[in-house]
């Protein structure tokens, strides 16, 4: 009796031993996002969560319904629609993931991209060599140039030059490379720093500011929507780099995604781009 004893003892142990190694091997199921919204970028599948500010147009901007490709913005009723909404459904699908858009104040996106709330930044962004201090960036998917918006009929309208705004009262918006090159115009009026090229329209119109500067698209889309405004293209514009007037999708260090999204940005043609680009001037809803 007691050696069957014995025997019973060993094979309770023998299987809870052999079931604890069971499940010491098991893995929980991979998970394409947690309670923070960090998606899980190497793997196949699973959201691609991009943040941008949806005010920004052509480039991107909030509208009510899904019209001419717009995504719903996360945790909002209202839409997302502009040439990086595009970019980033190319993007998205080349990827395998659900596009995700976040909308998120302009000075809120590194910081949400670095504490993992979203996975990209996609949203009229430069490659400046400031920024790429803490964020990495892919080749550019758009290339322009800085032009200054003006009241039409203004004292403006016919500069060529940057320094014709000598005295002129201008500004940009908030830490952007926009706003820093308006110290080559000498003797300028330089106004405290915008959040949104909306409300420049606005003070521009109200005669509050002379000028603001802004990248191309921003001027031709500010002419078509308001016809008291136009845009001045300079023959002797600022002195910048072209990373300045460049656009990118900014990434966390070290994302392992990056060349594949390089791979998906150079199967987009230049004539694909500039026909997105000038599909977004005409969409914006301010044009219509």
């Amino acid at each position: 009796m007691k050696r069957n004893w014995l025997v019973v003892m060993l094979t309770v142990v023998t299987a809870i031993l052999l079931a604890a190694c069971g499940t010491s091997d098991k893995k929980e199921p991979s998970s394409s996002s947690n309670e923070g919204g960090n998606t899980n970028n190497e793997e196949a599948g699973g959201e691609f969560r991009i943040g941008m500010e949806a005010s920004y147009a052509p480039f991107n901007w909030t509208q009510q319904g899904d019209a001419n490709g717009a995504v719903k913005i996360a945790d909002n009723a209202e839409y997302a629609g502009g040439y990086d909404v595009q970019m980033a459904k190319k993007i998205a699908e080349g990827l395998g993931k659900e596009l995700v858009i976040v909308k998120l104040e302009w000075d809120g996106l590194v910081p949400a991209l670095q504490s993992n709330k979203i996975d990209a930044i996609i949203a009229g962004m430069s490659p400046t060599e400031e920024r790429k201090q803490t964020i990495d960036f892919t080749e550019n998917y758009y290339t322009s140039d800085f032009v200054m918006v003006i009241k039409k009929g203004s004292k403006y309208e016919k500069a060529t030059s940057i320094q014709d705004f000598s005295g002129a009262k201008i500004t940009s918006q908030l830490n952007t490379s926009n706003y820093t090159v308006i110290d080559q115009i000498k003797d300028v009026k330089k106004q405290t720093a915008m959040d949104s090229f909306p409300a420049m329209r606005v003070a521009l119109e109200a005669g509050k500011i002379d000028g603001y500067v802004a990248e191309r698209p921003e001027g031709i889309s500010a002419a078509a929507a308001n016809d008291k405004l136009a845009y001045v293209k300079f023959e002797e514009g600022f002195d910048t780099d072209i990373s300045n007037t460049s656009i990118a999708v900014g990434l966390r260090k070290g994302d392992a995604n990056l060349e594949k999204i390089n791979e998906i940005l150079k199967g987009i043609s230049e004539d694909d781009r500039q026909k997105i680009m000038e599909e977004a001037i005409h969409q914006q809803p301010a044009a219509q």
